[in-house]
């Protein structure tokens, strides 16, 4: 199949490396810079090139903040059988541009990173496929996470980021405030070292990322869910209560089971 992938960021060069041997794969990106380490496929830095190339599909790994833009650019330059595709860690706005196109597409959601997974070993990571993206495009997608030994999930647009509100949008938060309140330890401690570890994990990830997770319809819910249960450990702690502690704690193991 020939495929062109948009954007040569982190996932932009991991599925070009994943894909490029089995497949004719051509990666687009305006910087020439970003391409320097993208081999064994054709490099584009101008978006008319596509036409020439005239790929079957198109996996948009470009930035959230320019990922509807990246499809437009290219649009004027694929054949109408194209499908198109994307890896966006957020939905919001991309299920009304698909229903407003006639081409077919597929909208996946590879549950990793490049910063925390290992990309040598995925079988402990997801995938989500959504629901309602065509029959030949989700195939591609679920033969291919499942080669990367990935468990594939299927899930509509609104259950997708109402999914990733609670699974990116809580622990991205818990990891910002922490972060936002710390001071340099000398001397720290296991545990504060790993979520300092964690911290810095995150902040290394492109700002508009993190914006539009946190930005994500469904997570202010999630975070008002955090702003009660803090205020139920504060009181607990000003009151000294050992038996609202023990049973806090108790719910608390009992979640992360």
């Amino acid at each position: 199949m020939k495929i062109l992938i948009l954007g040569a960021g982190k996932m932009g060069s991991f599925f070009a490396d994943v894909l490029s041997f089995d497949h004719e794969v051509a990666v687009l990106d305006t910087d020439p810079q970003k391409l320097r380490f993208i081999y064994n496929t054709q490099r584009m830095t101008d978006p008319r090139e596509v036409e020439a190339f005239a790929p079957e599909l198109v996996i948009n790994a470009a930035t959230l903040k320019y990922t509807i833009p990246a499809f437009e650019a290219v649009l004027p330059y694929l054949p109408e059988t194209c499908i198109l595709s994307d890896i966006a860690s957020v939905k919001t706005g991309l299920e009304a541009f698909y229903r407003e196109r006639t081409r077919p597409y597929v909208s996946t959601h590879p549950m990793f990173g490049p910063t925390f997974a290992s990309l040598n070993d995925l079988s402990s990571q997801s995938a989500i496929i959504i629901a309602e993206s065509s029959h030949l495009g989700k195939v591609f997608f679920r033969d291919l996470y499942h080669h990367l030994k990935l468990n594939v999930f299927e899930y509509s647009f609104r259950e997708h980021d109402e999914t990733i509100a609670y699974s990116l949008s809580i622990p991205f938060a818990s990891t910002l405030v922490f972060a936002s309140v710390m001071k340099h330890q000398d001397a720290p401690g296991t545990t504060f070292k790993k979520h300092m570890h964690i911290a810095q994990g995150l902040l290394s990830e492109d700002d508009f990322l993190l914006t539009e997770i946190l930005f994500n319809p469904y997570t202010p819910g999630q975070l008002t869910n955090i702003r009660e249960k803090l205020k139920e450990l504060l009181g607990i702690i000003e009151t000294k209560d050992s038996e609202r502690m023990k049973a806090f704690l108790t719910e608390v193991r009992i979640n992360i089971q």
